[in-house]
């Protein structure tokens, strides 16, 4: 419950101006770290689709960005499970200007938005 209050009040505070439209691209770029190993990989991922990372699963459901800037405050709505789990380590918006703002907190795995993809 306070979870979903501080997230919801921390993507109002970042919301974008009324005046700015958004646009939706057709996937996203992400950024995974695997702790253990200290490796980074960058996981290109479509809307609908998902990826596995290590022992983790990430889907995508939608990824926004202000018209004309793909990177800057690019948010994606991530789902992301580990094998052999039914409840997902996370579920919700993840925003690339602010990646600690709602970060998925799992022991092993760290997963971020770097941008949206339009192609």
């Amino acid at each position: 419950m306070i979870r979903s209050l501080t997230l919801a009040l921390a993507l109002a505070a970042t919301a974008l101006p009324a005046q700015e439209a958004t646009s939706t691209g057709n996937g996203a770029v992400l950024r995974g770290l695997d702790k253990l190993t200290g490796k980074a990989t960058d996981i290109e991922i479509l809307s609908g689709q998902s990826v596995q990372f290590g022992r983790i699963e990430i889907a995508l459901r939608e990824c926004r960005y202000p018209e004309g800037n793909r990177a800057g405050d690019a948010f994606a709505f991530l789902t992301v499970r580990e094998a052999g789990e039914a409840e997902p380590v996370f579920r919700g918006w993840m925003v690339a200007s602010s990646p600690a703002l709602n970060a998925m907190d799992h022991q092993r795995y760290d997963v971020w938005v770097l941008r949206c993809t339009t192609s």
